[in-house]
């Protein structure tokens, strides 16, 4: 197990996950249709080149989605209990076919459960950054994770 129980964040944390992932166009036209997307802005090459891109955009969903994976490893992977919500997402600048992406983490807040003592929930901030250390994607997610088992401690 490579995540961390809830009692071993601090708020402040930040993590510099070492994960790197490349983007590639089989990434993109398979999510976008696996999650029955039909936008031209994700599929359509011809149409995009007439766009203020000229290409076709990343769709927001798999970087939402990738960022967030690229965290688990190094923070929660193990210790998830479930996901309780993403808030203030946000795509500053978009992601094309062949960028490569680095995520940052960084806790923000924790709190026991109220109703759960063998747990807690950690407040994250994800940020995700494009080749040129340009902010493409950023949220916050609320994780309820588990505390250490009562042998661990």
């Amino acid at each position: 197990m490579a995540g961390l129980y809830f009692e071993e964040f601090k708020v402040g944390m930040i993590f510099d996950h070492p994960m790197h992932r490349t983007i590639t166009e089989a990434d993109n036209v398979l999510f976008t249709t696996m999650t029955h997307n039909p936008s031209a802005l994700h599929l359509d090459a011809e149409y995009m080149k007439k766009s203020q891109y000229g290409r076709p955009l990343v769709n927001s969903c798999l970087t939402l989605s990738m960022m967030v994976g690229i965290s688990i490893g190094d923070t929660t992977l193990g210790t998830t209990v479930a996901n309780l919500g993403w808030d203030n997402v946000r795509f500053p600048k978009p992601l094309f076919h062949g960028d490569t992406i680095r995520v940052q983490t960084e806790v923000i807040a924790l709190r026991e459960s109220r109703s759960k003592p063998d747990r807690g929930i950690v407040t994250f901030i994800h940020r995700c950054f494009n080749q040129r250390d340009e902010e493409v994607a950023t949220c916050q997610r609320l994780a309820l994770l588990l505390k250490k088992p009562a042998a661990a401690k």
